[in-house]
């Protein structure tokens, strides 16, 4: 069995050899094919585990109050879309005091810049430093955690004291070879003393939580003075079971400190970490079904190309199979040749289209600082497919082939 699987491969190799054009066309089909379906199969699981990551960090039992709601922000181009007033710092600040709910804590926070420059000693960033100006609740309800230091405290907001939290980025980057705790940094003047550094949390669309400064957030206030600043609410439910009556009561809250009648929509957003998970997750899998479909197509279009190879392929050696025939080649040695030779072809369009759809999967989630994961599922679904093609394209030629009349074939011409 194993000499005549030899036999077959030789003979295989020798007739795409001698048929290079129709085989190179045919395997090209395939790797776009395969390409497509596994370099999007690739992006998605990196989108799915980076952003999966983030959201889940906060915590199912988290939510928050901002300007609009996912769904709206996701389609903010959208002509027909309701603008909502900002959450101005009276507003956030009214939230906080009247959002009594227990086992909950609240956070106020808000972007102070984006494009902030640092100084330490005599070294300073890129103008790429993102300051926030927050309370002492913002690093717990937002997922971080931290490497070194402490967080700050309410005598540290409260008294408006210079402390900030930096990113994990200023370790290797500002502080390389310095333990950054309790060194002082310089951001438009004013010295802020480091009292904590945040664990790496990566980048999300070219948004990099590492390079962030966190200072309290009425200093953050008096030297980032600017108009129309939107602020951030979050908030945490320690006791999960209580979170959608928490939603609820934030709702009413909210829609009293806007000053709302019974019969006005809300004119904010709430986001809760699970209902962006699910989101998210919804999104994914149709991207996933519609790079599987337009794959399933290209594919059934190289199939059936393979197939008409083959079936040329048995035309033009008809003469080749009466006289193997002849010489006491059975049936099943003859469809097993051709079967042997579609075999070979889908295998190598399918692991070329495996290896650049991985590279094409990998460069464009490095170009989107998402983390790459070898989509293990997505390489099973491509030999998968490639196996179901050289079934589908191979089997009718090869039983063609091995039911050719050995009498009629060598009188073919």
């Amino acid at each position: 069995m194993v000499g005549l699987f030899k036999e077959n491969t030789r003979i295989a190799i020798d007739s795409i050899r001698s048929q290079a054009l129709r085989t190179f066309l045919t395997v090209f089909i395939i790797v776009i094919g395969i390409t497509f379906l596994v370099g999007i199969l690739t992006l998605t699981k990196a989108l799915e585990n980076n952003l999966f990551g983030n959201f889940a960090s906060m915590g199912a039992n988290t939510f928050s109050i901002s300007q609009y709601d996912f769904s709206e922000q996701i389609n903010q181009n959208d002509g027909e879309q309701k603008i909502n007033p900002f959450i101005s710092y009276p507003q956030a600040k009214s939230f906080k005091e009247k959002f009594q709910f227990p086992f909950s804590a609240t956070s106020l926070s808000f972007t102070a810049s984006a494009t902030a420059e640092v100084k330490f000693d005599n070294k300073k960033t890129d103008p790429e430093i993102t300051i926030l100006g927050s309370d002492e609740n913002f690093i717990p309800n937002n997922g971080f955690e931290l490497s070194a230091g402490r967080n700050f405290n309410s005598f540290d907001v409260d008294n408006n004291n210079y402390v900030c939290v930096v990113g994990a980025n200023f370790k290797d980057g500002l502080f390389e070879g310095v333990n950054p705790i309790d060194k002082t940094i310089s951001v438009r003047g004013a010295k802020f003393k480091v009292i904590g550094l945040l664990k790496e949390k990566g980048a999300t669309f070219g948004n990099n939580q590492d390079l962030r400064v966190i200072i309290p957030i009425q200093i953050a206030r008096s030297i980032f003075s600017q108009a129309n600043i939107n602020y951030d609410i979050d908030v945490k439910i320690s006791n999960k079971q209580l979170l959608d009556e928490g939603v609820d009561n934030a709702i009413l809250t909210m829609r009293r400190v806007r000053k709302l009648n019974p019969v006005e929509k809300d004119n904010f957003g709430i986001k809760r970490s699970d209902d962006l998970i699910q989101k998210l997750g919804e999104n994914i899998a149709v991207i996933n079904i519609a790079a599987i479909a337009i794959g399933a197509i290209t594919i059934f279009g190289s199939t059936i190309a393979l197939m008409n190879i083959m079936l040329v392929s048995v035309s033009e050696r008809t003469r080749e199979i009466g006289i193997r025939k002849a010489l006491g080649a059975k049936r099943i040695t003859i469809a097993w040749q051709f079967f042997t030779e579609t075999f070979i072809i889908s295998q190598i369009g399918g692991i070329i289209g495996i290896i650049l759809g991985l590279l094409l999967g990998s460069l464009i989630a490095s170009l989107a600082g998402f983390e790459f994961v070898t989509p293990w599922v997505a390489i099973l679904i491509a030999f998968m497919t490639t196996f179901i093609v050289t079934i589908i394209s191979g089997l009718y030629p090869a039983v063609k082939a091995s039911k050719l009349d050995p009498v009629e074939a060598l009188r073919y011409e």
